[in-house]
């Protein structure tokens, strides 16, 4: 099997050997190194994690597929804490946001779809752009690099689950979802996701992609800065979030200036 081939389906199915047997042949392919390699719990399973360095970046195995990406909203019951704090907080402090929970989140996230992905390696860490860059996509494109399309980010983000965030359904409304937070440095944010990325864990953290109208991973603070309330001061970091106030920043006449307010996520493909 080619890793063309080589579904997100198909790689959950792989025995450890056949999986790292996979991982080297995408870091010879890369022209990079494996240098770690192992396994999660991940969907009621093991999922395996494989990181590639090449030229100075880290990269993480991302198989593609036929995926399932968005946010099934319909099916979707928030937990008592989190409708309290929307009620109590969000609502409560004159923010003009609709009564309905449901409605509020219909305006930010993606609706749950399915979609076909390339397998790809996606850099572990997001980067800022050069202050001497034109351009996000002539300075990726010169590495042969680019950004990850909105189907692509989300699904590397959730790895399939179809929760809320890219751990669960929860989150800790009595903790801030920004900065390194010292009451809780081994969070869930704070962890890899199923993949080994470094993603959705600060609110600050806003990535780019492909789609100028597709920002995730945060909302430059505003939420927490504007006290909307502890559960709309997380919702940023949802895997399906796409900030529409970040993403009319950036197709604003100072959206090409990103290197001090997005991040970009480079992507490498394998064929």
């Amino acid at each position: 099997m080619s890793l063309a081939d080589l579904t997100f389906d198909r790689w959950r199915a792989l025995d450890r050997d056949a999986a790292q047997h996979h991982a080297r042949e995408a870091a010879r392919l890369a022209d990079g190194r494996l240098v770690e390699f192992d396994g999660t719990p991940h969907l009621g399973g093991v999922l395996h994690r494989a990181v590639i360095e090449r030229e100075g970046r880290r990269f993480a195995l991302i198989p593609g597929g036929e995926v399932t990406v968005g946010f099934d909203l319909a099916a979707w019951r928030p937990l008592p804490e989190q409708l309290d704090s929307y009620r109590t907080e969000s609502l409560a402090g004159g923010f003009g946001f609709d009564d309905d929970l449901a409605a509020h989140l219909a305006r930010y996230l993606s609706p749950r779809r399915t979609a076909t992905v390339p397998t790809v390696l996606m850099a572990v860490e997001p980067e800022e752009l050069p202050e001497e860059a034109e351009s996000v996509t002539e300075f990726l494109t010169e590495l042969g690099l680019r950004l990850p399309g909105p189907d692509e980010w989300e699904h590397a983000c959730g790895a399939g689950a179809e929760t809320l965030f890219r751990w669960g359904s929860a989150c800790p409304l009595d903790l801030s979802p920004y900065g390194d937070d010292h009451d809780d440095p081994a969070g869930l944010r704070h962890r890899p996701n199923a993949f080994g990325l470094h993603i959705a864990r600060d609110v600050y953290e806003s990535e780019a992609t492909s789609d100028r109208g597709s920002v995730y991973g945060g909302d430059g603070g505003e939420a927490v800065c504007g006290g909307y309330g502890a559960f709309v001061s997380w919702l940023p970091l949802a895997t399906a979030n796409r900030n529409p106030g970040m993403a009319e920043f950036l197709n604003g006449p100072e959206g090409d200036d990103m290197s001090d307010e997005f991040g970009v996520r480079p992507v490498l493909d394998l064929s």
